[in-house]
């Protein structure tokens, strides 16, 4: 059997570059902000209009970051009327650029913390969340235990990872490995709590997957080889909206990471999701719109 260590070490490499997926190569030095905001992407004079009354917040995946993750679907949004803003979350010690490594409840604090500051600043009673990949699925923590229904219509998640991944089945070799768990909870808690089966998605998902009072949209790829199986995204309950991107365009290939970077398909999605009373039908041909 392979030692404790190099299995870790295995584990880690396979989640670390699935969820790399969700990020390009880290841009220098993150001097994109100031061109962000110019553009009105984090932008806090941006007041929502009447047409769009709710700021937008991008909520990046494991390993991604408040800009590079955003750079194809916030332009996107902004270009469309959108107030849209971004965080960064889930930071470790001594790592830059590549966040959403932290304990996940955690992060969903910091979510709460950047909402209350978005909201404070638009004058805006509720936002709406879009998120890749955890970022689709962390903030339904923050809606279920820290009262952010009250201030959230809407959470669109793109590939989110709702009921964890099995990562093809390599997470169902851990238990065989004493130790290999808590090493893994213990360097990179934020991955450790989306193997399907966590102490933290027994207790995000017991009682139901949505709260009350919020709209609930998943858009996933069937060629998503991070999330396995990509059915694990999918959410039950009332306000759910469960899309397959591949029943809107059938010659889409995009797997984990277009589908968040650089999917106009995908997009077309989201942004019906967020005004769905002006919703027009997504096709193949929605990547020209």
């Amino acid at each position: 059997m392979l030692p404790v260590k190099r299995l870790l070490r295995s584990v880690s490499a396979l989640l670390l570059a699935a969820a790399v997926a969700t990020v390009p190569a880290a841009t220098a030095a993150h001097a994109q902000n100031a061109a962000v905001t110019s553009s009105g992407w984090n932008d806090y004079h941006c007041k929502p209009s009447a047409a769009h009354p709710r700021p937008v917040v991008l909520v990046h995946g494991t390993l991604g970051n408040s800009v590079d993750n955003w750079l194809g679907l916030a332009p996107y949004l902004t270009a469309r009327g959108y107030c849209v803003f971004s965080l960064d979350y889930g930071q470790l010690p001594g790592v830059p650029f590549f966040h959403g490594l932290g304990p996940i409840d955690r992060s969903a604090q910091q979510l709460d913390t950047f909402v209350d500051k978005v909201l404070a600043a638009t004058g805006a009673p509720e936002a709406d969340l879009v998120g890749h990949s955890q970022g689709g699925m962390m903030p339904r923590y923050y809606l279920k235990f820290l009262g952010g229904a009250a201030e959230v219509n809407a959470l669109i998640g793109l590939a989110p990872d709702n009921h964890g991944t099995t990562l093809n089945g390599l997470t169902k070799l851990l238990p065989y490995f004493p130790g290999a768990e808590d090493l893994l909870s213990l360097a990179t808690p934020g991955l450790a709590d989306q193997i399907a089966g966590s102490a933290f998605l027994t207790k995000l998902n017991q009682g139901g997957d949505t709260v009350p009072g919020v709209r609930y949209t998943v858009i996933a790829t069937r060629y998503d080889e991070v999330v396995t199986p990509y059915t694990s995204g999918w959410l039950e309950g009332p306000g759910v909206r469960n899309v397959l991107l591949q029943d809107l365009c059938p010659l889409d290939l995009s797997e984990h990471l277009a589908i968040g970077l650089l999917d106009r398909i995908a997009f077309h999605e989201v942004a019906n999701a967020l005004d769905p009373a002006r919703a027009t039908r997504t096709t193949c041909a929605s990547v020209f719109s």
